[in-house]
């Protein structure tokens, strides 16, 4: 989708901003990239651009004379250099007059997604008396929201998750029923081909996780590395997919059950104290927005973690408590977390992010996870809520 240099403006401007200087060398800031249209390959990126978007005015470019046509499909002006001495007079010029401007900097890298820019760059302009600001909330604004179309492919896909993730607890629960002998592997691969019937893409096979694996929160079946799912165990299952469609955005979710009849005490609580950050979380973000009030990602994840760690379980928390969806599962807009990394960035309208609080421990763990769609509408949970660990039996 092409930039809309208007709103990109507008936004500049509500933002007590000079402008949006966009910078890359040889794909280090796969965010101006994208944003430059450059992201789909199909340009040769092996010097120094940059294209800045000023409050009022037309966009200049400033390209290399060997690649000087990489930014001809952008709306504005260009300015070519070759040797260094011409960028540094290309930089001054292109500079000139500009007091504050945003660039993909984030301070003390509190947010990594969004520090792309390296540090000498960042030296080179505030050397002519420029002071930059965290593009963060530019960058979810016009790479992470999503459009109306986005949204019912989130929607789609989520549908689609469910209807595997109830396939998949009976199809273990009768194997487990039947005393049929079956591994994480072997469930994980019959997911795969679920994920193919419904039409659904990833960049990974889903996570099947049984007791003491369900404690990695990043653990994954292999053909090399597996267990039995056995009676009387937890299984955690994590999947996410999109449509197989361009512009299709992710859905994520996870759920944990139970291959008996009765759920050990120990596992019973801690699911829980993980529903309940959830629904805390939720509660947070509907709250903000009924009451028009900017709410930023890491006030989220104070918010669940605070219920866990009332119950006693500080010690058992591994990560933040969601992450932006988009095209990628991981997307460009605020992730909900004050545990990993500091993300004052707002959960904007338009935008879509997990929810899910998690506990690990050395035998077992637990997490729930759900997504949240910000439609015109408000937020909305995009599926149902587990509520309680799953009986297979």
């Amino acid at each position: 989708m092409p930039l809309d240099i208007g709103a990109v403006q507008s936004a500049l401007r509500a933002e007590g901003l000079d402008g949006w200087l966009l910078y890359d060398f040889h794909g280090s800031n796969p965010v101006a990239q994208r944003l430059a249209g450059l992201g789909g390959g199909g340009h040769m990126t092996t010097r120094r651009w940059y294209y800045l978007i000023p409050a009022t005015g037309d966009p200049v470019a400033l390209v290399h004379a060997i690649e000087r046509h990489n930014l001809d499909h952008l709306p504005g002006t260009t300015a070519v250099y070759a040797g260094r001495a011409a960028l540094d007079t290309g930089l001054t010029t292109l500079l000139g007059g500009l007091r504050r401007v945003a660039m993909e900097y984030s301070p003390l890298c509190a947010i990594p997604y969004v520090s792309r820019v390296d540090a000498g760059t960042i030296e080179m302009v505030r050397a002519r008396g420029v002071d930059i600001v965290s593009s963060g909330d530019l960058v979810q604004r016009f790479e992470a929201s999503w459009s109306e179309a986005q949204f019912a492919t989130h929607h789609a896909a989520a549908a689609k998750l469910y209807r595997i993730k109830d396939r998949t607890f009976e199809t273990v629960a009768r194997r487990i029923a039947d005393g049929v002998p079956t591994t994480e592997f072997e469930i994980q691969a019959l997911m795969s081909q679920w994920f193919a019937d419904e039409g659904l893409v990833s960049d990974s096979a889903p996570n099947v996780s049984a007791q003491e694996n369900a404690g990695n929160p990043h653990y994954l079946p292999t053909a090399a590395q597996t267990r039995a799912i056995r009676p009387d165990e937890l299984l955690l299952i994590d999947l996410w997919g999109k449509l197989d469609a361009p512009g299709a955005v992710f859905a994520d979710i996870t759920w944990v059950a139970f291959t008996g009849r009765t759920v050990p005490a120990a596992m019973t609580r801690a699911f829980e104290a993980v529903r309940d950050a959830r629904e805390a979380a939720i509660a947070l973000v509907e709250d903000a927005a009924a009451a028009g009030r900017d709410l930023r990602g890491f006030e989220v994840d104070r918010a669940a973690r605070g219920v866990l760690e009332a119950a006693g379980y500080g010690a058992h928390v591994l990560h933040r408590t969601g992450h932006s969806l988009g095209e990628e599962v991981h997307g460009n807009g605020a992730h909900l977390d004050d545990y990993e990394t500091h993300d004052d960035r707002r959960l904007l309208p338009g935008t879509g992010f997990t929810i899910e609080p998690g506990l690990y421990f050395d035998t077992f763990g637990v997490r729930t996870e759900i997504d949240m769609a910000w439609t015109a509408a408000g937020p909305e949970v995009t599926g149902p809520r587990q509520q309680a660990i799953v009986s297979l039996v």
